[in-house]
């Protein structure tokens, strides 16, 4: 079957065929409306690059009059406008139409490099349940470039997902772009390392819920099984915990019970229905 490497798109399958697709590739938008004369001669240059790079970019195509919601949350003023994303992101992007060999150099910034393309394949290898796999080919990437720290951040997520914790701090360690490190993806690893540490520090649960039992003011006891739960993924349960730490204790060890909370929010993520709860017990426990 032949690849499409172009497509029409509308606000209706724009989070699967776009954004969802700019995590394996880049993906070129091209806002246009039929009125407009400059989005013709745009359009078959961007069409003939797409065949050209057999799928190196996926083009789609947005109907800016059809689609005014999605053209303004992207901010198109004028048209054509022609955006790039990459990994759910705008990268790049120009408007008004270009000569072709402009077109075609403003391409090649967005293009993955050889170690980029390797690592998304790494990550479709990673989805097909092969996690060997897609640590040799993410190796491969980092000796193509060294410097690609995305290739690092694939490598400890598998890495803590195989219990090899130390090397997974190792690598998040090694990190230095600001831009990979204010990542919201690379924040959650570390908030999940740091659990994975914490609930691994060797009282089995059946010995912390007993002396839990046994005095309900062991705040020590009460943290360590909250970290070990939450390494667990038992969120809830562990966040039940920490609130009742911060309800006897609001102090214990420098607020820690709260900040661990907060480190669960940003392990979970800000739209995850549990952290809107938490917030609330955690606001109400504190006031």
């Amino acid at each position: 079957m032949q690849k499409m490497y172009s497509m029409d798109v509308s606000l209706a399958d724009f989070d699967e065929k776009v954004i969802a697709a700019s995590h394996k590739q880049p993906v070129v938008i091209d806002f246009w409306a039929p009125w407009c004369a400059p989005c013709k001669s745009l359009k078959p240059i961007l069409e003939k690059l797409a065949e050209e790079y057999a799928g190196k970019f996926l083009l789609v195509k947005v109907n800016a009059d059809e689609n005014q919601e999605l053209s303004a949350k992207y901010g198109v003023r004028g048209i054509p406008a022609v955006k790039a994303m990459a990994g759910g992101k705008i990268v790049d992007e120009f408007t008004g139409a270009l000569p072709e060999n402009e077109v075609r150099a403003w391409l090649e910034n967005i293009i993955p490099s050889p170690s980029e393309e390797l690592r998304m394949a790494a990550v479709e290898m990673l989805e097909k349940g092969n996690p060997a796999g897609a640590l040799g080919l993410l190796a491969q990437a980092h000796g193509l470039d060294p410097r690609n720290e995305w290739v690092r951040v694939d490598s400890a997520q598998i890495l803590l997902d195989q219990g090899e914790a130390a090397e997974a701090q190792r690598l998040l360690d090694s990190l230095r772009d600001p831009d990979v490190l204010k990542e919201d993806r690379v924040l959650k690893l570390r908030a999940r390392l740091k659990f994975v540490q914490a609930g691994s520090m060797g009282d089995s649960e059946a010995s912390l819920k007993e002396a839990i039992a046994a005095n309900g003011d062991d705040l020590e006891s009460r943290l360590k099984f909250a970290n070990l739960l939450i390494s667990e993924s038992r969120h809830a349960e562990g966040m039940d915990q920490l609130i009742e730490i911060v309800r006897k204790n609001r102090g214990f060890k420098d607020e820690i019970a709260r900040k661990t909370l907060l480190d669960v929010f940003n392990l979970l993520g800000s739209q995850n229905e549990l952290v809107a709860e938490y917030r609330r017990k955690l606001s109400s426990a504190l006031y």
